[in-house]
């Protein structure tokens, strides 16, 4: 109904940067302590995990639930490097191959268990319960070993694969 500009939010960073005004100072000033703080956690990736652990902690989840959290982490970022040195190349096989394990294991895709739940944009996994995060990664973690046992190639073998190891969990 009206012209209206819009920005993402790295647009919009940039915009501040460029404001010449004092008022602007103490906000440039914040972001100039977020970008060295991530130079910081690039040469000690320690850094960043200790900081995910912090924000976890903030929005008030327990040790424990964080733990299994970090762990599916984990899990999940040696599937998807495993499912890269097999031959898938492309996010959308990747978002694919996901949702084959979690409808194998849950009966939904991430989309309508986000859904279920009622979420937008927040990440499913940190809305998961315990016992939620732990089948997860059993399915994850299944289908990791059901790809280097049976040696899959390409994003139709490891489609059969994810489905086998979210049936496993």
């Amino acid at each position: 109904m009206r012209l209206t500009d819009a920005a993402n939010a790295k647009s919009l960073l940039r915009i501040i940067q460029s404001i010449p005004s004092p008022k602007a100072e103490p906000f440039k000033l914040w972001l100039a302590q977020v970008g060295s703080d991530r130079l910081d956690e690039i040469e000690n990736p320690e850094l960043a995990t200790r900081r995910t652990r912090e924000l976890y902690k903030a929005k008030g989840y327990t040790d424990d639930w964080i733990e299994k959290r970090m762990r599916s982490i984990a899990i999940h970022e040696e599937l998807t490097g495993e499912w890269k040195n097999r031959g898938v190349k492309e996010e959308i096989e990747y978002a694919i191959l996901t949702a084959e394990i979690s409808k194998a294991t849950f009966g939904l895709t991430p989309s309508e268990y986000k859904h279920i739940k009622n979420l937008k944009s927040q990440n499913l996994r940190d809305h998961m319960t315990d016992l939620e995060l732990i089948f997860s990664m059993l399915g994850e973690a299944s289908t990791k070993e059901i790809a280097v046992n049976t040696d899959t190639h390409g994003f139709d073998e490891n489609k059969k694969a994810a489905k086998q190891g979210g049936k496993i969990a």
